[in-house]
């Protein structure tokens, strides 16, 4: 009789993770070949049979969920979906990220998402589905990703609590489902952070070279936000790759010359062409993409000195300071568990204390918590401008954290640092969500009292579970699950309830003290600029969160049928069919006539393009 039983690397986080199946299975009388359908739904050997049926189910749901009510907020951003547009129709501002398909100037980011966009419009036309489908894609991808990436060292379980965790994250929910860079980067990074684990695990340079890769590609997607998490990834590989300091060092090295290399063949065709061969470079100033790159979406982020922002800097993006991420604007898009995913990092350093320095399970929270430390400081001391819905690079550091942590912490249950660890946790989330929910008390304000009670009830269950029986544990974790999920999870509700469009959304209700909440001004502009609305609005959007303030820089607005029919008559006559100062006012014609339309100006309508010549 054989029993079934874990290595000790899959516990202790060695390399593997499997099972020793030599000794606790008897040889097969005759080779057996499973078909194809059939691993798929059984997964790994060493996993239990119910756990590839949980991560489809997993997958599935947040795919319905996140599909629900998509096109609802119509062309979502106009100001991507009309680059799009363009790249869908000319290949040259399909390669450049042109606002328009006559290239007349560039939006102010990098064109990796634009080409992701302007592909499915080539497959499936130029509607709202096929610009928003791409990020849920990603967004379902992320979540798969993150569960194989977790699951490797620390099991199911956890794998599939950092999967949930994620795919409920309020800002997470409304990200993959607009069209911002912000989906792509985050897919990307998360890919990136799985690489990183496979190349620890072989001590791979190839691997480490797949990781530069991919941040590359995140490069060509956001620029320099892609590099918040190399210092985690560096470090993890120097620590615990099982090789000489030497070689660790000459991978990293290697791994950074592939993030060149990726990004910079674009940046260098961009550069070195002559500028009357290519599209002005929106958000510059001297049409300069490496201009672009360090200051208005670089270091001008950091200081807050970004010239041609428009009401940036000067304190207008709100109070910097350690605070920032759990304040009444952002708190509720992402703050929910990050008490909880800082704890749980702290305590899983120190479980791992005594490991040999090429312990699996510690090179994971160095990736996961390099990359969490580093863009939370990251964002809560930049200085420029700054967007609530930027937050969704961190949600999957989050989710993998609370997932790896509270693994770890319950398999030391039995040790009182396990149990208080545990009950700490749930407390502590516990609390912050009936803060953060306490925020939005007239809506649905039932939730957060059983928010706090289940929460503190699985806290106390979690300090006395070495006392109680086993059947007693499915109800803990449990309770503390649905606790630490509820109010995320019913913030995720509401967003994917409403549309949102526009250049500043937000996840969840209207929270007191944010601008668009209780005594607030329009939810996500810049404080100190006043707010108009544009005539009209997206196709089938309620377009929350920027509805065409700043003269209609924040949303573009649909133009009647007799503006198109004008615009339309003798086009090919044209080079543009009209010009309009700013992004999203041209954006909103050429969506409606589906014709080049120059962008005066740029985004903001500060650009020095076209010049006066």
């Amino acid at each position: 009789m054989h029993s079934t039983t874990l290595s000790r690397s899959s516990v202790g986080g060695g390399y593997p993770q499997t099972r020793d199946t030599s000794l606790t299975h008897p040889l097969p009388t005759a080779p057996s070949s499973p078909g194809r359908v059939q691993r798929l739904w059984r997964g790994s050997p060493e996993d239990p049979a119910w756990a590839r049926p949980a991560l489809l189910g997993l997958l599935v749901a947040t795919a319905a969920f996140y599909l629900y009510n998509l096109t609802a907020g119509g062309w979502a951003n106009s100001f991507y979906s009309a680059a799009a547009q363009a790249g869908s129709s000319n290949w040259a501002a399909f390669f450049f990220g042109s606002s328009d398909a006559a290239n007349s100037i560039t939006v102010d980011k990098p064109p990796a998402s634009l080409w992701v966009m302007a592909l499915s419009i080539k497959v499936f036309g130029l509607n709202s589905f096929a610009i928003l489908s791409p990020q849920v894609v990603m967004g379902v991808a992320s979540v798969g990703v993150l569960y194989a990436t977790v699951r490797r060292q620390f099991g199911v379980p956890a794998g599939l609590v950092a999967g949930a965790v994620l795919a409920l994250t309020p800002v997470a929910v409304l990200m993959f489902r607009f069209n911002n860079p912000d989906a792509l980067l985050t897919f990307l990074m998360v890919l990136a952070a799985w690489a990183t684990m496979k190349a620890i695990e072989k001590t791979s340079a190839r691997w480490f070279l797949l990781v530069g890769v991919l941040l590359g590609f995140a490069f060509l997607t956001k620029t320099l936000q892609a590099f918040l998490v190399v210092p985690g990834f560096a470090l993890a590989y120097l620590v615990a790759a099982r090789t000489s300091l030497p070689k660790r060092i000459g991978h990293v090295l290697l791994g950074g010359l592939a993030i060149i290399l990726s990004a910079g063949w674009w940046v260098a065709i961009v550069e070195l062409l002559p500028e009357s061969l290519r599209p002005y470079i929106g958000g510059s100033q001297t049409n300069s993409f490496l201009e672009l790159t360090f200051g208005y979406n670089g270091f001008g982020r950091i200081t807050g000195n970004e010239t041609g922002s428009v009401g940036g800097g000067g304190g207008n993006w709100g109070a910097t300071g350690l605070g920032r991420m759990f304040n009444a604007e952002i708190g509720g898009q992402i703050s929910w568990l990050i008490p909880a995913a800082l704890l749980l990092l702290a305590a899983g350093l120190y479980f791992r204390g005594r490991r040999p320095r090429t312990d699996a399970r510690r090179a994971a929270y160095l990736v996961w918590g390099g990359w969490l430390v580093v863009t939370l400081l990251t964002f809560s001391l930049m200085a420029g401008i700054f967007h609530a819905y930027y937050t969704v690079a961190l949600a999957p550091a989050v989710a993998a954290l609370v997932g790896m942590g509270a693994a770890e912490a319950w398999e030391h249950r039995e040790r009182p640092v396990g149990s208080i660890v545990l009950a700490v946790a749930t407390a502590a989330t516990a609390v912050w969500s009936f803060v953060l929910l306490s925020r939005s008390v007239e809506w649905n304000p039932w939730l957060r009292i059983l928010v706090l009670a289940v929460g503190l009830a699985a806290a106390f269950g979690f300090l006395v579970v070495s006392r109680v029986h086993r059947r007693a544990f499915p109800v803990i974790v449990g309770a503390a699950l649905f606790a630490s999920l509820l109010g995320p999870a019913a913030y995720s509700v509401q967003t994917v309830s409403n549309g949102h469009s526009g250049s500043i959304v937000n996840a969840g209700p209207s929270v007191a003290g944010a601008a668009g909440g209780p005594g607030g001004g329009m939810r996500g502009a810049p404080g100190g600029i006043a707010q108009g609305q544009a005539p009209g609005g997206v196709p089938g959007g309620t377009a929350q969160g920027g509805r065409g303030g700043m003269g209609g820089l924040l949303n573009a607005s649909t133009p009647s049928t007799a503006v198109v029919s004008a615009l339309s008559a003798d086009a090919e006559r044209y080079t543009w069919v009209a010009a309009a100062i700013g992004s999203q006012n041209a954006a909103g014609l050429q969506l409606g006539t589906q014709l080049p339309v120059m962008a005066i100006g740029g985004f903001n309508g500060s650009d020095p393009s076209p010049t006066l010549a």
